[in-house]
């Protein structure tokens, strides 16, 4: 369970970042108040989650996926392309996320 508020967390964080560049600087109704609600219940569950989750543990993960998921969304979505190093760079991330998780005594198991 500590896993999917953190990963609610993570999915409400990306959904309000993709609609923060939607939204054309809150300039467009629906795109602001989602950005808003998402960011709301995106900290509200990472808070839920540190009931579980050592804070360090609890926001590497949740930033670590969250740009993951926002660069890809980005191109994807928005046809922002990504180089050579922003991808190496986000392999390291992935790898880290996936290191505390193997790994780390730190982590909820």
């Amino acid at each position: 369970m500590p896993y999917l508020i953190l990963a609610i967390a993570i999915l409400s964080e990306t959904i309000a970042t993709t609609a923060l560049q939607a939204s054309q600087q809150f300039t467009k109704p629906l795109p602001s108040v989602i950005v808003v609600i998402g960011y709301g219940l995106a900290i509200y569950l990472l808070s839920v989650s540190l009931k579980t989750f050592p804070v360090g543990i609890a926001y590497a993960l949740w930033a670590g996926l969250g740009i993951v998921l926002i660069a890809v969304i980005g191109y994807v979505a928005f046809g922002q392309k990504l180089d050579l190093p922003a991808v190496v760079g986000m392999g390291l991330i992935i790898a880290g996320i996936v290191t505390i998780n193997l790994f780390s005594s730190t982590a909820t198991h």
